[in-house]
């Protein structure tokens, strides 16, 4: 509990000095409080991080598997330039919802489209329509399914496209084979297929923060 206390210090400490104070998506984390939503957005400096690396990426078509309440879809898409676009899938319809309601608030909705349904569901849908390639690929829904959900990305890739999976690290849980949690054994899978993926060169990073020890997986598409 000590530790966690000085994380969350130290995250309010960068946030302060690096993240200006921002209204929109302040309202954001409030609208989804309100809602009920689960409080598991990513935090804002690890969203900007995100951000920042669409930046650095050059993205103009960026996809997001999760979306809860859209406050990672809006840093997202405040990273791609007016002809980009990005598509944020989400199971729950209410949660949906509120994001939609969000990113409209975000004046957002010309580059932002949400689309309902699981996301095993949609991504055949989108590899169908041919919506693809993306240029950039956020993976952060059930743990049970992120290697399925790799495989997609990879069909909706090309070289040079950047995936990233989120709370990969689970507390420190994913060195544990026998654990009975289906998310740390999701996220295991979710390696091996990393691992076995000869297109594709990742790594993981752990985090610790306001949101506790977790950590992040990103790999580029060769």
């Amino acid at each position: 509990m000590e530790d966690l206390q000085k994380w969350i210090e130290v995250d309010a400490y960068i946030t302060k000095q690096l993240l200006p104070a921002d209204e929109t998506l302040e309202n954001v984390l409030e609208a989804n409080s309100k809602a009920g939503l689960p409080a598991i957005d990513v935090a804002p400096n690890q969203a900007k991080f995100l951000h920042l690396l669409a930046l650095i990426k050059g993205a103009k078509r960026i996809l997001e598997i999760g979306t809860l309440g859209g406050y990672s879809t809006i840093w997202l898409a405040r990273a791609l330039p007016a002809d980009g676009r990005l598509i944020t899938l989400e199971s729950e319809v209410y949660h949906a919802d509120v994001a939609k309601s969000n990113i409209a608030s975000a004046g957002l909705s010309d580059l932002v489209e949400v689309r309902i349904g699981p996301a095993l569901e949609t991504l055949p849908k989108l590899n169908d329509e041919g919506v693809g390639p993306f240029d950039f690929i956020f993976i952060d829904a059930d743990k049970q399914n992120n290697s399925e959900y790799v495989k997609w990305a990879l069909k909706l890739s090309r070289k040079g496209t950047v995936i990233i999976g989120d709370n990969v690290v689970r507390k420190g849980e994913v060195v544990n084979a026998s654990s009975t949690d289906s998310n740390v054994q999701g996220i295991r899978c979710f390696f091996d297929t990393l691992a076995s993926e000869s297109q594709l060169s990742s790594t993981a990073i752990q985090t610790v923060g306001s949101k506790g020890y977790d950590g992040f997986a990103i790999g580029v598409v060769l």
